[in-house]
This record gives C-alpha cells, structure tokens and sequence, in this order.
C-alpha cells in the first residue's frame, strides 16, 4: 500500500472538497480552519501533484436515462503482447464503460458498463466488446439494485 504524504491540513481539504467540490476557496479555509491563501496554495498543490484528479457532478442517472449497469467479468487470452494493449485502450475509451479493473483470480478484468436497456448492452456487448480478438470469456452480472455508489474514498484507515 503506498504511504500518503498528506498532512493533517491535506486531508481535512481532500475530505471537504469530496463532500463538496464546488466549495469556493474561502469556504474551503473556513471549514478546515486555514486562511485563504495557504489553503489555495494547499489545493493547487494536491493537484498537482496528483492528489486531486479533478471536481466531477454526480449525477442521478434514473433521471439523465442510463440506468441499466452491468458488471462484466473479461477473460482475455493473454496479457503479454498488442492486441491486450489494443484491447485495454479500446474499453478505456469506450463511453459506456465507466469503471475498468484489471483483477486477479478467476477473470482478468472487471469492467463497470451503464447504457439505456438491455437492448443498447446487447449492441455494446455484442457490437463492441466481443469485436476484440482477444476476448475469451464474458460474464454479465445485471446490477438490480444500486445500494451504494460513488462515494468519497475515506482516509480514515491511512492514518
């Protein structure tokens, strides 16, 4: 596990900025008990050095009209040469595909997909994912309930 380099001020910014990215810079001071400037240049800082990715919306996606997920398990067959490349940049590019897990164990990759219904996924996985050579196996797990997404990484378990 790396070791953070995030001082007590670090992480009271990334913590708040999670709950809230549209802080403005002196609520962002107020809130974790710094003036203004030392607090922005804190927040440049992060970013640039990578701590902070970027400030994103969260949105609903039952009212936007993607809200059909599915969790794909891939098995490719092998990892070592071009078409494993080419097939890792073509699923990160992949708009419908939303989250790409390389993992260990019984699959190779554990890719999050959202599209309108099951007739877009057909087209997505038929259309897209199985036009890779190098795809073996898919398995399709249909989320039916989403009980907890896109929450803040919590830096509780780093102290």
């Amino acid at each position: 596990m790396p070791k953070t380099e995030l001082d007590t001020f670090d992480r009271r910014i990334v913590v708040a900025l999670q709950a809230d990215g549209r802080l403005s810079n002196v609520e962002l001071a107020e809130r974790i008990g710094l003036s203004p400037s030392p607090c922005l240049r804190r927040v440049k800082r992060l970013e640039r050095e990578g701590y902070i990715d970027g400030y994103r919306a969260i949105l609903q996606r039952k009212r936007i009209g993607p809200g059909f997920t599915v969790f794909l398990g891939i098995k490719i067959g092998g990892h070592a040469d071009d078409e494993a490349i080419t097939f890792e940049k073509g699923v990160t590019e992949m708009p419908e595909v939303i989250a790409c897990h390389m993992v260990s164990g019984d699959i190779d990759y554990l890719l999050e997909v959202v599209v309108p219904d099951l007739e877009h996924y057909e087209r997505f996985l038929l259309g897209k994912l199985l036009a890779f050579p190098i795809v073996k196996e898919v398995r399709s797990n249909i989320a039916i309930q989403t009980l907890k997404a896109a929450s803040p990484l919590s830096l509780d378990h780093l102290a």
